[in-house]
């Protein structure tokens, strides 16, 4: 677990699973920004059984208020062999949550995990331009914008641009 003021990070429990495969059914509860794409429920439960979401390249840990209500998630993942670094991906599930410094919070939380234990150099996050939500985390949390990538990213039936952001492990000071 990881506790900041606002959230707990932790790992999925058997007991979050339907009702996070109802939030993940749920693409409205994305908003235009994150990937639309679903699992089946017996891939998704399968998905849970083999690795509970947490495994040595990628994971993901839910968000949790005091009260241990499941409020979004967060993920980590390695983006292609030969880069020594990790993505990440965010949602808060309802709009209502949103804007309160919950995902500044995760994502400060899991920027310090990863760099604690894992190796990798860097952590990106891949937004598209007119998501200024994730562009103001992305500088909160020490974030430096690197350039576009141009029509890489096909959402809503077209390419589309995407902003590149990072991190390095020395932008970060680690205990």
């Amino acid at each position: 677990m990881l506790k900041g003021k606002l959230i707990t990070l932790r790992l999925v429990r058997e007991t979050d699973i339907d009702q996070l495969y109802t939030y993940h059914l749920d693409i409205d509860n994305r908003g235009d920004y994150y990937p639309s794409n679903v699992l089946a429920q017996p891939e998704f439960r399968k998905e849970f059984q083999e690795t509970g979401f947490w495994s040595k390249e990628n994971g993901m840990l839910v968000m949790v208020s005091p009260t241990e209500e499941i409020l979004g998630h967060i993920e980590f993942f390695k983006t292609v062999n030969y880069l020594d670094e990790f993505e990440l991906s965010y949602v808060i599930y309802n709009a209502d949550q949103r804007g309160k410094g919950i995902t500044t919070e995760a994502v400060t939380l899991l920027v310090r995990y990863l760099f604690e234990t894992k190796r990798g150099n860097r952590i990106r996050l891949v937004i598209h331009p007119e998501n200024g939500a994730s562009r103001r985390l992305a500088e909160k949390c020490g974030f430096r914008h690197e350039g576009t990538a141009r029509g890489s990213w096909y959402n809503q039936g077209k390419h589309q641009d995407v902003e590149i952001y990072a991190i390095l492990h020395e932008d970060v000071i680690v205990a």
